[in-house]
């Protein structure tokens, strides 16, 4: 049995500073998973109301390769349910979990972790555009 008189900061830290952004892939070429896509996005709006629901996009936009939208909670608890809830609901769509550290590459590719397939990233457009002396 486990204790319930001592609780984990990280679990009672109701601010986590590093906000995880989690992007939902689709294929949009696929008329099922477009809508299954679209029908998800609305059932996080109105299940998850306290999380940040971003546009549904339906090509792939900056390093993501694909169609996707993203999500981002704000605290330990909300992370751990909505990961549970996408496990369970995702249906053909695959996910990018990540953290925001400040470090974008490292974020999306060494400390980052996928629900369901994962996706190649294009990861040159976490760099930059190439200096003038290059």
């Amino acid at each position: 049995m486990v204790s319930t008189s001592t609780v984990s900061e990280h679990i009672t830290c109701s601010d986590t500073p590093i906000s995880p952004l989690m992007s939902v892939y689709y294929m949009p070429a696929v008329a099922a998973h477009a809508q299954f896509a679209k029908e998800l996005h609305e059932r996080v709006r109105r299940e998850f109301p306290e999380l940040r629901l971003y546009k549904l996009w339906d090509k792939a936009i900056g390093l993501h390769p694909t169609a996707m939208f993203e999500v981002n909670t704000f605290n330990p608890h909300q992370t751990g349910a909505f990961f549970s809830w996408l496990v369970v609901n995702r249906g053909p769509c695959d996910v990018l979990v990540h953290p925001n550290t400040g470090n974008a590459l490292k974020d999306h590719t060494e400390l980052a972790t996928w629900i369901g397939k994962r996706w190649p990233l294009y990861e040159e457009r976490l760099h930059g555009p190439p200096s003038r002396s290059s």
